[in-house]
C-alpha cells in the first residue's frame, strides 16, 4: 500500500496544542487549512525539539539569506485551541525541518512510527516507499508563531522541582535529593513519605 503524504502548502494554521490535565497531556501537531484538518500526536519533548530548532532556523536564514524573520520577542497571533474533535492520523516518529528558498518557507515533515527500517532520503521526498507523513510549508512568521506558541504550551504543564527538575504534582513528589522525603508542591514543605498510624 502506498504512503499517504499529507501537504499544506499554504496552511491558515500550524499549531502545537494539548488534551488534558498536566501531568496527563496528550501533545498534538494539527495542520489547517479551510475546512481540511489534520493532526498526529507526538511526545512533549519532539514539540520542544521542533520548535527550537526551528527558531535556530529562522535565525540561520536571517544570517545566510538576509530573508526577514520576525522577532523571537513577537507577539502571538493565535491563541486558539485546536480545532476538535481531534482524530490522529499517526504517532509521530521522525521529523525533518528544512528551508525552501524559492518559495522562502520553513518546511516541516513529520512522518508516522515505523515497524519497519526506511532510508531516510524518504523524509522530504515523494516517493512511494516509507511512513505516511504530513509536510507543511510556513511562512517564516508562522514559523515565529509556531515555536513561540510551542513553548507557552510545554511551560503550560506541571512546574518542576526546585531541587531535582522532575515535574511537580499536586500530591508532591518523591524527590531524589530529600533522601526519600515528600516534596510538597503547594508550600514547599518536606514531609516523610511513610504512613504514621495514630
Amino acid at each position: 500500500m502506498s504512503r499517504a503524504i499529507h501537504v499544506f502548502r499554504t496552511p491558515d494554521r500550524f499549531i502545537a496544542g494539548t488534551v488534558g490535565q498536566p501531568g496527563d497531556r496528550s501533545f498534538y501537531l494539527q495542520a489547517v487549512h479551510e475546512a481540511r484538518v489534520v493532526s498526529v500526536l507526538l511526545e512533549k519533548q519532539q514539540v520542544q525539539v521542533l520548535a527550537d530548532r526551528m527558531g535556530l532556523l529562522l535565525e540561520e536564514v536571517h544570517r545566510r539569506f538576509g530573508t526577514d524573520v520576525p522577532p523571537e520577542g513577537a507577539e502571538l497571533d493565535d491563541n486558539n485551541p485546536l480545532v476538535t474533535p481531534i482524530d490522529a492520523e499517526f504517532r509521530v516518529g521522525t521529523m525533518g525541518l528544512g528551508w525552501d528558498a524559492d518559495a522562502e518557507a520553513v518546511v516541516v515533515e513529520l512522518l508516522a512510527v515505523s515497524e519497519t527500517e526506511f532510508d531516510e532520503s524518504v523524509v522530504l521526498d515523494d516517493s512511494e516507499e516509507g511512513p505516511d507523513a504530513v509536510r507543511v510549508f510556513l511562512t517564516p512568521l508562522q514559523a515565529r508563531d509556531f515555536s513561540l506558541r510551542s513553548e507557552r504550551v510545554i511551560a503550560a504543564g506541571r512546574a518542576p522541582c526546585p531541587l531535582c527538575g522532575e515535574p511537580l504534582a499536586p500530591e508532591g513528589h518523591m524527590c531524589i535529593r530529600t533522601n526519600g522525603y515528600r516534596r510538597g508542591q503547594s508550600f514547599g514543605l518536606l514531609a516523610p513519605d511513610v504512613d504514621e498510624e495514630e
